[in-house]
C-alpha cells in the first residue's frame, strides 16, 4: 500500500507528515483491499483544506474533505469521514443473513410450527 502526502501552497513538517502517514495506514484495519491513499493538504490564507482519496482493489474509490485552521484536527475530521464511508460500504457488501445458519432458515420455512 502506498501513502502519498502532498501540500499545495506550503510545506508539511516532518512530524506532521509522520502523523498523517501513521493515521492513514490504520485504514487497513477497516478494509484490507486498500491499494493507495492520497492525502492533499491545501494551505490558503488562514485556512487549511485536507482531501483524502482512497483507492481500493476491485471496489469503489472513496473521497473525504475537511477544512479548518490547523492541519492535525482537520486531518482527523477528514479521516473520521473516511472511516465512516468505508465502514458503511463494508457493512453494505457483507452478507447480512449470517445471524441464523441457513439450515435453520430452511427448516423454519418448511415447518413453521417447529419455530414456535
Amino acid at each position: 500500500m502506498q501513502v502519498e502526502i502532498t501540500a499545495r501552497h506550503g510545506s508539511i513538517k516532518d512530524d506532521v507528515r509522520e502523523y498523517l502517514n501513521q493515521k492513514a495506514e490504520k485504514l487497513l484495519t477497516y478494509f484490507e483491499r486498500v491499494t493507495q491513499i492520497q492525502i492533499t493538504v491545501d494551505y490558503e490564507k488562514d485556512r487549511v483544506k485536507v482531501e483524502i482519496l482512497v483507492d481500493t482493489e476491485h471496489k469503489h474509490n472513496f473521497v473525504s474533505h475537511s477544512e479548518g485552521e490547523k492541519v492535525r484536527p482537520v486531518f482527523d475530521a477528514a479521516m473520521h469521514k473516511m472511516e465512516q464511508q468505508i465502514r458503511k460500504y463494508k457493512e453494505k457488501v457483507q452478507d447480512h443473513r449470517r445471524d441464523r445458519p441457513l439450515n435453520q432458515v430452511l427448516s423454519t420455512e418448511e415447518n413453521p410450527q417447529d419455530s414456535e
